[in-house]
């Protein structure tokens, strides 16, 4: 049984876009792996940009400087 965990952070990724990423990615493992897409597993976690860092600094601080 295939799991696979995306992370994102949370900025407005709306319901059909994370139902295409799900069945994007348990058709590829079907695809590629020829994994069962009856047993796959596809979890979104959404993380604040203040708790994702780049480079020794969140993400909330780069974005606000444009990067």
């Amino acid at each position: 049984m295939p799991f696979v965990n995306i992370k994102i952070t949370n900025e407005g990724v709306s319901a059909d876009q994370k139902a295409e990423l799900i069945k994007g990615v348990t058709d590829l493992l079907a695809t590629v792996l020829g994994k069962n897409p009856a047993t796959t597993v596809v979890v979104i976690e959404e993380v604040d940009t203040d708790n994702w860092g780049i480079g020794g600094e969140a993400v909330t601080k780069r974005r606000k400087r444009g990067q």
